[in-house]
């Protein structure tokens, strides 16, 4: 089941965008709860920052955003992980096929996301869902002691 976010969920949210398993395909790099806590915060004011929940328990999250004026008819997805605790249950092919059938419900007809180089299940994931890749961001993703930035992939799903 899908819900917005909400101020109380900080906490699991925390624990899980900083786990050793989802930390590294996330936007940010370790960090302390109070340094998170802007971060959250942006999240909330977006509106669009969904949880997913499992027997009333947070398995996931993931952001979806629609884009502004003639791109109006695409929406971006990301910030998007599951629990490890829960992975191979199917949460993530329940979260994101949810998160799609509501984007196209609600007239998007183009998603985008992007996966790094590095993240093979996620690309294998995807691509079994229907996305393509348009084209890599070269060096563009680097983690904190890493020596090098690594690749992402644009991809895209046209539904009808």
């Amino acid at each position: 089941m899908r819900r917005l976010a909400t101020p109380e969920d900080i906490d699991t949210v925390f624990t899980l965008y900083m786990h050793e398993k989802v930390v590294p395909y996330l936007g940010y790099d370790p960090m302390p709860l109070e340094d998170f806590r802007a971060i959250y915060q942006e999240l909330l004011d977006g509106g669009s920052f969904y949880i997913f929940e499992r027997d009333g328990r947070i398995a996931g999250f993931y952001r979806a955003t629609r884009y502004p004026g003639r791109v109006h008819h695409v929406a971006s997805l990301g910030t998007l992980a599951v629990d490890p605790a829960l992975h191979g249950q199917g949460i993530a092919l329940a979260m994101v096929t949810e998160a799609i059938d509501a984007l196209k419900a609600a007239g998007v007809r183009r998603i985008e996301l992007i996966v790094e180089s590095d993240n093979a299940p996620a690309l294998r994931f995807y691509e079994k869902l229907g996305f393509e890749r348009e084209g890599t961001l070269r060096k563009f993703y680097k983690r904190a002691g890493a020596a090098e930035a690594i690749d992402d992939h644009m991809m895209a799903l046209l539904v009808d």
